[in-house]
């Protein structure tokens, strides 16, 4: 890790134990991992060729994260939904943020951890210090299981300086509390349609 620049690793948890002014039956568990890092295309005006950053940076965070995160629930096997997000300095470009989390290199770390079948969603967005990482979440195996359409959201008041990236990965144990809107599914059906 000492190559990769990363100044901080900072963790979040929460447990919603009541929503909507009722008791949860069971409590939604949320999970946040970032690392606050250097941005290694600062100062170098427009790169075209962002690989090689890529391919020394991604994977370290992905490995890192992972763990972190694992570390924090337990298991990837109790991990219901999953996410990540990156935020560039304001010195930056958003494609420096979506570099490092829009590669294989970074995400298969997590998806087969979690044992995965859907797709991370993702924010990438520019911000200062104090910038909220919002992390959107969907369950690990079924993109249309609306329960688990999750958000995580909290923030670090140093980071990102602007030459630096967050880079963060959620998880939740659980869905939504009190969860009544149905999945997807549900409307295909009552569209009569199997196309979205």
């Amino acid at each position: 890790m000492h190559n990769s620049g990363i100044r901080k690793i900072v963790t979040y948890c929460e447990e919603t134990l009541i929503e909507g002014q009722k008791q949860a039956a069971t409590p939604l568990r949320m999970f946040g991992a970032a690392a606050v890092l250097r941005n290694p295309w600062a100062g170098h005006g427009f790169v075209e060729d962002l690989k090689p950053e890529i391919m020394a940076i991604a994977p370290v965070l992905g490995k890192l994260l992972t763990d972190t995160i694992l570390g924090m629930t337990g298991s990837g096997a109790v991990i219901e939904a999953y996410g990540k997000a990156a935020i560039v300095g304001t010195s930056g470009e958003v494609e420096h943020a979506s570099a490092l989390i829009h590669t294989l290199h970074f995400g298969n770390f997590y998806r087969k951890a979690v044992g995965a079948k859907s797709y991370l969603s993702f924010t990438n967005v520019r911000g200062g210090p104090n910038c909220s990482i919002a992390i959107p979440m969907m369950h690990k195996d079924d993109e249309g299981m609306r329960s688990h359409y999750l958000t995580l959201q909290f923030a670090i008041n140093d980071a990102p300086a602007p030459d630096e990236i967050v880079v963060a990965l959620g998880a939740s144990i659980g869905g939504r509390p009190h969860h009544r809107i149905g999945d997807r599914y549900k409307d295909l059906e009552a569209l009569g349609s199997n196309e979205a």
